[in-house]
């Protein structure tokens, strides 16, 4: 080497820096990867060659470089093999990150095919020189400078002629490459790639750097040559050739650097769709063990120590290092704890459960939820939450972050519900679905919600604060979190609402207080209408045909009978038929016409029914469950528009229609629905949508969502109330 200590120690510990981080990103590549496909594999088997080459140069600067043996012979040669490969590579490796083999009609590859054919037929004719004409001079020969018998062309070797004319081709081609790519066929491939273009084009920047200082070092070699001492090199040169090697060892080491970034931050070599948080972490942990692993064992070898000093530098080296990581991860974990906690914390359900109303301090907690996820968590500058299918009911209003974001991210999130992206997405299991910010209000992710009945919500994100792109985890984050918060506010609204129920019925057996269930059997029903009242009626009649007493006693007697029978039949009028449904037997529409021509008769003015011819055989492939929780449904819909219907002078015509389809869309057969929609021209919904979905409707909403269904109340504009339901038929 140069025989000075401080550049000596600093061109070992950047050769060993390169090695490490090479050999890192090498192995990161090849194990992360999402496929390994033919490009994975270049891309990985590129990054080992370069840490083979650095291996070698290590090794001969270990061996020493005034030292001409076997050892360094083998070293030597070794190492040109990656020095002649790597340009190519890399050439290659840009073309297939550019889309050079995605659309074969491209500009890119129209541009790029003659220069990619010249290239390699120049690395081929490398390969074929080094191979048989042997043109490469041995280590020795470079070490005395004798070049004599190295084939040459005007006194220069032909590899030094063709070496630098070969490299700075391929690194200016990449750039051209890198420039103007092809469109991404990968998941917001374009945006890393915009993101991750600066970091590769700088990266090659920086290999032209060294190919020109290369081959100027090489042209330099050539002309000390001939001026060459007799009996070997010349003292003088060492130095310059020392810092010749260090320059170009570093600048490698700047390359290396800035392909990492992109690798860890765009994951542009994995195949990712998402950058991921941990590795970005490892990388950085890389460097810094390369760094200081490079600084001591260089030191170490350049002071020449003894071997057993330098093994345990190295040993105490790793300690240290293991240590401070376990140390880092465990802070890490406590820092992810602390912005997940608001999601761990116990929801205070039982206090939510016993308010006989939605609670406001349960939307207080929820928006705090809300905010810790998009403002702690992921750093989103809005972020919109709207619940879908069965859930959406129970969940209610959707959550926006902030506040003022929510007319916006409202429209853009009806117009992702109303494509199939996110319903794709949740079909192909994705994590996310990438959005244009311009089309969709800023929002730049469509995170599906799923739970076991499918799609429950979706999740728009916008850009993060700091402008970069979201991790693999932050998105599963988000995910899970979207979910529990749906999951919770559904189960808690759920059980409100049983609860509310149950309070209604105790309240009811307080107030009838002696009076049986049995009353409400219909066995008494008809055991009071054809027994005890024509008994009534019959003694009725037989008091009034007894003569009348002087004290008015018979008289009496009527009066009392007759107020009875009159208290009954009140009474048989106002009380609901309870008589169980027989769906299986009659079918969904068959039960449904007896209800109305039961129950309902003479109630309504008229009653249309529109039944498609499939709907009773699709209705069938219900479960006995799910087609009761349909009809009783249905009928509580049929009951409210016959009680509330009319306006108080109880003069208004009233119509009820009962439409009845299957929905089977057509990309998507597992999508079947079954829907059933009742109708009425009665005097409509009041301004709260509570005058007519109280405790019944609301319940079967609840059992409606349940067995996976939805029930939906609205305004007909023509006038009247519209309840649709709907449920999966699958």
């Amino acid at each position: 080497m140069s025989g000075q200590f401080a550049l000596d120690w600093a061109i070992v510990a950047v050769s060993l820096f390169d090695t490490i981080s090479l050999l890192w990103l090498g192995l990161t590549v090849l194990l992360n990867a999402e496929r390994r496909t033919w490009g994975i594999w270049l891309a990985g088997g590129g990054l080992l060659m370069g840490a083979a080459f650095f291996v070698s140069h290590t090794a001969i600067l270990g061996i020493g470089t005034d030292y001409v043996g076997p050892g360094t012979e083998f070293w030597w040669h070794v190492g040109w093999v990656p020095v002649v490969a790597l340009p190519f590579v890399w050439y290659v490796l840009m073309l297939w990150y550019a889309g050079y083999w995605d659309n074969r009609q491209g500009a890119l590859r129209r541009r790029q095919r003659p220069w990619l054919i010249f290239s390699g037929a120049e690395i081929l004719v490398l390969v074929l020189l080094l191979a048989i004409a042997n043109p490469l001079p041995s280590y020795g020969q470079v070490a005395r400078l004798d070049l004599a018998a190295t084939p040459a062309v005007a006194g220069i070797p032909i590899v030094m002629l063709l070496y630098p004319l070969y490299t700075v081709l391929c690194i200016g081609l990449s750039l051209d490459a890198l420039r103007r790519p092809e469109p991404s066929a990968r998941p917001m491939g374009d945006l890393a790639r915009h993101r991750a273009r600066p970091w590769l084009a700088a990266s090659s920047l920086v290999l032209l750097a060294v190919s020109l200082l290369v081959g100027w070092a090489m042209l330099w070699v050539v002309s000390s040559a001939r001026q060459r001492a007799p009996y070997g090199l010349d003292p003088g040169l060492s130095l310059p050739l020392a810092r010749f090697d260090l320059a170009i060892a570093s600048l490698i080491g700047v390359s290396i650097v800035l392909v990492g970034q992109a690798i860890v931050a765009y994951e542009v070599f994995t195949g990712k769709t998402l950058p991921r948080q941990g590795l970005k972490q490892h990388w950085h942990r890389a460097v810094i063990l390369a760094a200081g692993y490079g600084l001591v064992v260089g030191w170490s070898l350049t002071l020449q120590l003894r071997t057993i000093y330098g093994l345990l530098l190295a040993t105490l080296l790793m300690t240290l290092f293991y240590a401070l990581l376990s140390w880092r991860s465990f802070a890490e974990r406590e820092r992810t704890m602390a912005h997940l906690r608001p999601f761990v914390a116990s929801p205070h359900l039982y206090e939510h459960l016993l308010a006989p109303s939605p609670s406001p301090a349960l939307d207080l907690e929820v928006k705090a939820w809300f905010r810790a996820l998009c403002d702690e968590v992921l750093g989103a500058r809005a972020a919109y939450l709207t619940p879908l299918g069965s859930l959406a009911p129970l969940v209610g209003s959707a959550l926006a972050y902030p506040e003022r974001e929510r007319s916006s991210l409202q429209e853009a999130a009806a117009r992702v519900a109303a494509t199939n992206t996110v319903a794709a997405a949740n079909a192909l299991a994705a994590a996310c679905v990438p959005l244009d910010p311009a089309a969709y209000h800023g929002a730049t992710w469509a995170v599906p919600l799923r739970g076991e009945q499918g799609l429950v919500g979706v999740l728009l994100i916008g850009a993060k604060q700091d402008g970069g792109l979201y991790t693999q985890e932050e998105i599963e984050i988000a995910q899970s979190s979207g979910e529990r918060l749906v999951d919770t506010l559904a189960s808690i609204e759920v059980t409100r609402r049983l609860l509310a129920l149950q309070r209604q019925r105790l309240a009811e057996s307080r107030d009838y207080g002696e009076l049986s269930r049995a009353v409400f059997d219909q066995r008494a029903r008809r055991l009071l209408h054809d027994e005890v009242l024509p008994l009534l009626h019959t003694a009725m009649l037989t008091l009034s045909s007894a003569p009348m007493r002087a004290d008015g006693a018979v008289q009496d007697s009527l009066e009392t009978l007759a107020d009875a029978h009159r208290q009954i039949s009140n009474l048989l009028r106002e009380m609901p038929a309870v008589s169980g449904p027989e769906v299986e037997r009659l079918g969904l529409a068959g039960a449904l016409h007896e209800v109305v021509e039961g129950e309902l008769a003479g109630v309504l003015d008229g009653v249309t029914w529109e039944v498609a011819e499939q709907v009773e055989s699709k209705a069938r492939a219900l479960s006995p469950l799910a087609a009761e929780v349909l009809f009783y449904a249905a009928r509580e819909a049929m009951r409210n528009a016959a009680r509330h219907g009319r306006d108080r002078a109880n003069a208004r015509p009233l119509h009820l229609w009962v439409r009845m389809v299957v929905r089977e869309p057509e990309r998507d057969a597992s999508q079947r629905t079954l829907e059933v929609r009742i109708e009425d021209d009665g005097v409509g919904l009041g301004n709260d949508l509570s005058d007519r979905t109280g405790q019944g409707l609301s319940l079967h909403s609840t059992m409606m969502a349940v067995v996976g269904g939805t029930l939906a109340v609205e305004r007909r504009p023509e006038g009247g109330t519209r309840v649709q339901l709907t449920l999966p038929v699958r």
